[in-house]
C-alpha cells in the first residue's frame, strides 16, 4: 500500500512525547512490512546537527494562502530505512520556534498555533496531491494535522481530486483540539457552510479537531480502553456526541513499543546490560542512578520514579500528595519531567526536603529516561486519563513494576494479580486520589518484602511482547478495509 502519515512531531527530529514515539515507530514498521511510506512534519528548530546534516532538497515548493495572505515553505527530505520518506515542511516563520507547542520561558502556547498548524495542514495535502507515488491512505494525528481530512473531502468534492486518499485520524489525546475564535476559520480559506454545528463550529468557536472527526473517513486511538472512554462525558472532552455519532467509524489500536531502542541489552544509554534470566546489571544500573542523582547507594531501599510532563493529567498532584504520606516508609523516588511551574516547584521543594530520599531532574534528557526506567524497582503512572502511555510499557520491559491507574491503554497493557494471579506484572488502582495511589504504594512495598514473587512479575512484565509487528499488523487490516481489499498486499 502507498500511506502518507502527518505528524506535527517525529522522534528523533522533534519531540515532546509519545506521539513523536507513535509516528516513527509506526512509519519504519510499515515501510518494513513492504509499503511505500511517506511522513510529513514540520522541520522544528532544535532538531540534531547530525540529521540535520543528512537532509536533501526537494523538488517541490508550497506558496498556500491563510486568509488574505501567502506564506511560502521550501521541502526537504530524508530517506532514513528503505520504501521511507519524512517530508520536512520547512517555513521558518511558522516552526523556527524555542518549542514546538509553547513558549518554553512564559509556557504559553505561541499566539499563532491555528495559523501554524493550518499551515501545515494545508501544506501535507498540497504535497499529497504532487507526489508521484499517488498516496492511497493519509494517516494524520491529533488535532494539529485534523483538518487534513477536511482539505481531503473538499477538493475530492469541488476541485477533481478524482484518486484522492481515504483518511484516517488517530486521537493521541482528546484534550487539546486546537480550538480557537471563530475568526481563525477565515485561515482554511474553505467556504462557510462547513462552520456550522455539525462540522467545524463549537459553541462559536472554530475546532480543527472536531472537524477532523466529523470529516475523516475512520478514526481510531491509541488505546481500546480509551476508545471506549471517550464515547461518555466523563472523557469526551465536549466532543462525546460527535464521537458517539461516528463511533461505527472508531477504533482502538494499541500503541507498540520499538524494542530496537527500548531494550535492556546493548543500550548504550544504560551503565550495565541485563536480560529476563540475569537481573545482575539491573543492580548495578540502580546503584549507578542512585550515585548520579545523589542519593545514598542502597540496595535494600525500593526505588520508585517517574518520567512524564507534570500536569493534572499525569497526576503529578496525587504523586506529591501521596509521597508527603510515603516517604515516611523510607523509600527513595526520582523525577525526570517538566510542565506546570507549582508542580515542577513542589518537586524541588520536596528534594530539598527529603534529600536522601527525593531527586528531580526538571526538562528532559533521553539517556537520563533509558537510565531511570532500568534502576527502578516501580515505576509511578497515576494518570487521570491516558490514551495510551508508553512508559509503563518500556517498565515492564526494563523489569521495573507499574504503579497505575486503571484507565485508557494503562488498563489495557498491566496485569493486576487481582485480574489474572498467573500473569501478575504490575499494580493498578481505581479512584483518581493521593488515598488511591498512596494504598497502591503500600502494595508495591509489600510486594518488595516479597523477592520470589517481585521476581515473578518482573519475569511476567519482561517477556510481554508489545512489538510493534502486532500493532501494524492491525493498521495494515484497517487500512485494507478503508481500500476494500479482501487481502493485503504492499
Amino acid at each position: 500500500m502507498r500511506l502518507l502519515l502527518a505528524s506535527s512531531e517525529v522522534e528523533p527530529y522533534a519531540k515532546t512525547g509519545g506521539l513523536a514515539d507513535m509516528t516513527a515507530a509506526l512509519g519504519k514498521y510499515l515501510a518494513r512490512a513492504g509499503h511505500q511510506v511517506g511522513v510529513v512534519t514540520p522541520l522544528h528548530r532544535g532538531m540534531p546537527p547530525a540529521l540535520v546534516a543528512t537532509l536533501e532538497p526537494f523538488d517541490w515548493s508550497l506558496d498556500l494562502p491563510l486568509g488574505g495572505a501567502t506564506f511560502h515553505a521550501d521541502v526537504k527530505i530524508a530517506q532514513p530505512e528503505p520504501n521511507l520518506t519524512i517530508y520536512f515542511v520547512d517555513a521558518p516563520q511558522f516552526y523556527d520556534r524555542a518549542g514546538l507547542y509553547l513558549d518554553p520561558v512564559s509556557k504559553h502556547d505561541y499566539w499563532d498555533n491555528a495559523e501554524r498548524y493550518i499551515f501545515f495542514s494545508k501544506a501535507v495535502v498540497n504535497l499529497a496531491r504532487y507526489l508521484p507515488w499517488k498516496p492511497e491512505v493519509m494517516h494524520v494525528h491529533d488535532w494539529h494535522t485534523a483538518l487534513v481530512p477536511l482539505f481531503v473531502r473538499h477538493q475530492a468534492w469541488h476541485d477533481g481530486w478524482s484518486d484522492a486518499p481515504k483518511t484516517v485520524l488517530t486521537i493521541h489525546n482528546l484534550a487539546p483540539q486546537g480550538r480557537c475564535h471563530a475568526a481563525k476559520y477565515a485561515l482554511t480559506n474553505l467556504p462557510g457552510y462547513y462552520f456550522h454545528a455539525d462540522a467545524a463550529e463549537f459553541w462559536g468557536d472554530f475546532n480543527p479537531l472536531k472537524a477532523g472527526l466529523v470529516f475523516a473517513d475512520t478514526i481510531t486511538t491509541v488505546s481500546p480502553t480509551y476508545a471506549r472512554e471517550i464515547l461518555t462525558p466523563a472523557y469526551g472532552e465536549g466532543l462525546d456526541g460527535v464521537l458517539r455519532r461516528r463511533q461505527h467509524v472508531l477504533s482502538g489500536i494499541l500503541n507498540g513499543v520499538d524494542y530496537e531502542k527500548w531494550r535492556t541489552s546493548g543500550n548504550p544509554h544504560l551503565p550495565a546490560a541485563y536480560t529476563v534470566d540475569d537481573l545482575a546489571g539491573k543492580a548495578a544500573n540502580k546503584a549507578a542512578l542512585q550515585a548520579e542523582m545523589g542519593l545514598p547507594v542502597r540496595a535494600n531501599v525500593p526505588l520508585l520514579g517517574t518520567i512524564s510532563r507534570l500536569e493534572p493529567q499525569k497526576g503529578a498532584d496525587l504523586i506529591l500528595a501521596a509521597l508527603e504520606e510515603m516517604l515516611a516508609s523510607g523509600l527513595q523516588y526520582v523525577l525526570l519531567g517538566s510542565g506546570r511551574p507549582d508542580f515542577e516547584d513542589g518537586f524541588r521543594s520536596l528534594a530539598r526536603r527529603y534529600p536522601a530520599q527525593v531527586a528531580v531532574k526538571i526538562g528532559y534528557d533521553a539517556a537520563l529516561a533509558h537510565r531511570i526506567e532500568a534502576a527502578c524497582d516501580f515505576y509511578l503512572m497515576p494518570s487521570r486519563f491516558e490514551p495510551c502511555g508508553l512508559n509503563q510499557m518500556y517498565s515492564l520491559r526494563y523489569g521495573a513494576v507499574p504503579v497505575v491507574r486503571a484507565t485508557g491503554g494503562l488498563q489495557d497493557s498491566i496485569t493486576d494479580i487481582r485480574e489474572d494471579p498467573a500473569h501478575a506484572d504490575g499494580i493498578k488502582f481505581q479512584a483518581p486520589t493521593a488515598a488511591a495511589l498512596a494504598k497502591a504504594i503500600r502494595k508495591g512495598l509489600a510486594l518488595w518484602s516479597e523477592p520470589t514473587l517481585l521476581a515473578l512479575y518482573r519475569r511476567h512484565g519482561m517477556l510481554k511482547d508489545f512489538s510493534w509487528q502486532r500493532s501494524v499488523t492491525a493498521y495494515e487490516a484497517l487500512y485494507g478495509r478503508l481500500l476494500g481489499r479482501g487481502r493485503l498486499s504492499a
